[in-house]
């Protein structure tokens, strides 16, 4: 196991109203605004124990990570790096296959193009995709496309083996499914109905969706070992694909913790950010917002598919991960790639590696609640 520190690089600090004016409650109470530190080319390492950790705890932490087959993990508060380990020849600037990780950039891409006027959530999808005009698929919004309830086919053999291992043509496989059920009453982790995103995103904004990635959203985060991969036919590929680093994961959760800001800049609306992972975005799932997983109470569905490609068709009751708070939320992929926000704590971690063992999990509630244990000043 290798420990590296991140380099103390250049910190851009932003204070969006320090003062000491009175709030608009009845109570009359005055608030400041709690500064935000954001990297610079390279993240600032914190001492553990100064922002709060028990190094002990992130010990067991990386050890459980290393155990499970990881090739990295990266802890993140306030701003500042508190553990970042490398294992099996990983390094930080060594970009790796995020897999449906892609989903949650996706959504954050559609986001942009939204507000910057571009299309409307409640768009048909259609109006990008001419073959679903005058077809059942004409009611299918981007909405539903986002809230995984879209209604289009799916099953394990088509979505798996067909389309992802399958088709050249990712896009034109996708489009070409059928519509099985109305949009809204069949929530599935489809990977065909979110590669459809492609040919919307690329419609709504006039861009290349790998071009529109790297301008709206890693270049103005720093994400320079970020891609997003194509299709054997040049399609942008928007349900799974990314390459990337635990580092520049850390920079997108870290702007989705503050509300889609970065730097004085607001990539993504604040209130895009709320509704693509403050809620549920269908009451057929509760841990699902817009292409993020959310931790609020109800009917939870589809995390195994998500993270492990098996099929379970259990239904449980509760919350994705009771022990973390209700504001966390999780970017996820195949073989536990994992993206954790905790707002309520001020934290960003990551994990990116091979399938973990089956003696040794690694899912969102051991990187989760690893995290919550090691934190002995929350």
């Amino acid at each position: 196991m290798t420990t590296r520190k991140a380099m103390l690089g250049v910190l851009l600090v932003v204070t969006a109203a320090c003062s000491s004016a009175s709030s608009d409650d009845d109570a009359g109470t005055t608030t400041t605004t709690v500064p935000v530190t954001y990297p610079g080319e390279a993240w600032a390492a914190a001492d553990p124990a100064e922002a709060g950790f028990d190094p002990a705890g992130l010990a067991r932490l990386a050890h459980t990570a290393e155990a499970a087959g990881s090739s990295c993990l990266v802890v993140v508060r306030g701003g500042e790096v508190v553990a970042e380990e490398y294992w099996q020849g990983a390094g930080p600037d060594v970009a790796r296959e995020a897999w449906s990780v892609t989903k949650s950039v996706t959504s954050t891409l559609v986001g942009i193009a939204r507000d910057e006027g571009r299309l409307e959530l409640i768009d048909p999808a259609a109006d990008h995709i001419p073959a679903w005009q005058g077809t059942p698929a004409e009611a299918v919004t981007v909405e539903d496309l986002l809230s995984n309830d879209s209604g289009r086919h799916w099953d394990l053999a088509t979505d798996y083996v067909e389309m992802a291992m399958g088709a050249n043509d990712k896009t034109a496989f996708a489009v070409g499914l059928a519509q099985a059920d109305p949009p809204g009453e069949v929530w599935a982790y489809n990977n065909s109905a979110i590669q459809t995103l492609s040919p919307v995103l690329a419609s709504a904004t006039g861009e290349d969706p790998v071009d529109f990635a790297r301008t709206r959203l890693f270049e103005p985060l720093g994400m320079d070992h970020s891609t997003l991969s194509t299709d054997g036919a040049g399609n942008a590929m928007t349900y799974a694909g990314l390459q990337t680093t635990c580092l520049d994961l850390a920079r997108f959760g870290h702007l989705m913790l503050h509300d889609g800001r970065w730097a004085g800049e607001q990539v993504v609306s604040a209130d895009y950010v709320e509704q693509a992972t403050g809620r549920p975005s269908t009451p057929l799932n509760a841990a699902y917002g817009l292409l993020w997983w959310v931790n609020h109470e109800g009917p939870i569905a589809g995390p195994l598919l998500a993270t492990t490609g098996v099929a379970d068709a259990t239904v449980d009751e509760g919350r994705l991960v009771p022990a973390a708070p209700d504001d966390a939320f999780w970017a996820m992929g195949m073989h536990n790639q994992i993206v954790a926000v905790l707002p309520s704590v001020d934290v960003v971690a990551v994990r990116l590696g091979g399938r973990p063992p089956d003696d040794a999990p690694f899912t969102q509630t051991e990187l989760t609640t690893g995290v919550l244990d090691a934190l002995v000043a929350p």
